[in-house]
Parts: structure tokens; sequence; C-alpha cells
């Protein structure tokens, strides 16, 4: 499909076999196998063998896979990255990205190894350089080595750790640099997936977060536990009634004789030609995810 859903981003600790496994039966559109955080520093080398082989098995149907290295400056970087480039996932993850030249880095390396142009690269954006230089870091997709970069994920827990705000219902102390990343991200058409809501068993806070996020024009969450994916899921897909008005929309712009229009009015609406041009993409999102339910 050419438009992949990415409403939902689980994260799956590398060192635990069995979620790994687990991993290919779960209803998101994103698995991030993570070797960084979310793995002890005496299990990194079990994790990157086990990530690796689970990518190489494959089995994830419609699942993006994408690899969270570590660090290039910690001593599991190098190794995490070549064993990435050999299992061939859909993106590696950079943690921890303060600048474009950090894009480049990883960028060089994956060239210069050979990496097949399909693995994409994605940015961790939570530190407080990578807030104040968030279109710098999406700029990179205009260099060379940089060309790889498709998405940014706000890695809120650690960007709280690091800057000591507060993090509360509603993120206020937080949401100015969250919508930072994303006016960067879709100055170079990246895409934006949200942080993780971290108590996992407070449906009604989640839910919160999730439209919140919807409303701020996230393509999706990060999620930690399973029982988040139907509500995430369900909450950043198109509305039916959006996606039926969508399609109305395009059809009266894509008439002939309203090729010449850039203003119309639809059922009662004055509507401009940009609006058909979101109701595309609309569309496309509720087509791709259609096509996904249906496999």
């Amino acid at each position: 499909m050419s438009f992949r859903p990415r409403r939902t981003a689980l994260y799956m600790p590398g060192s635990n076999a069995r979620a790994l496994e687990k991993a290919r039966g779960l209803d998101v559109d994103v698995l991030l196998l993570d070797l960084e955080d979310s793995v002890a520093m005496d299990m990194k080398d079990v994790a990157r063998k086990q990530v690796a082989e689970a990518v190489k098995a494959g089995g994830f149907g419609h699942r993006e896979v994408v690899i969270r290295i570590n660090g290039l400056e910690t001593p599991w970087g190098e190794a995490d990255l070549a064993a990435a480039i050999e299992a061939k996932p859909d993106a590696v993850l950079i943690p921890k990205v303060n600048s474009a030249e950090d894009v480049f880095t990883v960028g060089r390396k994956m060239n210069d190894a050979g990496a097949d142009q399909s693995i994409k690269i994605w940015a961790m954006m939570e530190t407080p350089q990578g807030m104040l230089r968030a279109l710098e870091i999406a700029a990179a997709t205009q260099e060379y080595h940089g060309r790889r970069l498709s998405c940014f994920i706000l890695g809120t827990n650690d960007l709280v750790k690091e800057t000591r705000v507060a993090m509360v219902a509603g993120r206020a102390p937080v949401y100015g640099w969250l919508m930072n990343c994303q006016a960067a991200a879709r100055s170079y058409d990246l895409d934006v997936i949200d942080g993780v809501f971290n108590h996992f068993n407070d449906a009604d806070g989640f839910v919160a977060e999730c439209e919140q996020g919807k409303e701020m024009g996230m393509d999706g969450k990060t999620i930690i536990h399973p029982k988040q994916i139907a509500d995430c899921n369900r909450i950043f897909s198109p509305d039916e009634t959006d996606v039926a008005w969508g399609r109305r929309v395009i059809e009266a712009f894509d008439a002939p004789e309203n090729q010449s229009k850039n203003v119309m009015t639809i059922d009662g609406k004055m509507v401009e030609r940009l609006h058909a041009e979101m109701a595309r993409r609309l569309v496309d999102i509720a087509e791709a995810i259609a096509a996904r339910d249906e496999e």
C-alpha cells in the first residue's frame, strides 16, 4: 500500500523472546523492537541476537517493524546498527537525536554498509537539544545521508527527565515542544508519533491523551501495553462521517466542469481546493486501514 497507517506503535523489549513471538499477532500498525531503554545492560547482546533473528524470520504481516538501537556512543550501538542492517527491518530508530548530524552519522554508516534503501531512519525526539533543533533535524531529509529519515517519535519520558518539568494531565509543560516538533516534521513531510502514556491501567487518562494527540495532528501514539491497542486504533482512525464528506469533496473538485475552480459550495458549505487535498489524505488513510484489516 502507498500509505502505511501509524496509529499504534507498540514498544516490545528485545530481551523478551515470548513478547517478540506474541508481537506477530497483535493488532498494531508498528512494532518498536527495543534494544535500548527496556533492556538491562547484561541482556543487550541477547536482545540484539533475538531481535535480529525475529526480524529475519519475518511473519509480521502488515505490521511495520522498527528496531530501536542503542546510541552509537554506547558500547552496544555499532553492533546494534550492524545487526539491524543485516536483519532488514522497515526502519532503524535512533535514540536521543540532538542534531541533524546524528541522523547523518547513522545514514552514512548505513549507506557505507550497503544497507537496502528501503530501510528508513526514525528519530527519537526526547532531549532539550532535540526540541531546540527540531527543524534542523527534520531538514536532514534534504541531504544525501539524511534522506532515509521519515518519522519522528516523541520521547516524552526522557524529555521530562532531562528538562525537570512535571508531567501532568494535559501535558502543559511540554505542549509547546511537542507542537514545535510536529511543525518541524510537517515542514519536511515527516510523520510524527506521540509519546507514551505510562499509567496503562488508567484507561480514561489514556483515551484523553490519545484524543489530545489527535487534536495536535499526531499520526498515532506509542504504547507500552497491549490493553492500550484498541482505544489507540479507534481514536487515530478517521471518522466514517469525515471520510464520506471527504469523498464528496474530492468527487466535486475532480469533476471536469470544476477543474478551474478553487472555491465551491458543496451541500451548502464553502469549500476550497486545499480542502480537497486534505480530504485525499484522509481517504487514503481510511483505505489503507481497510486494506490492512482485510488481510
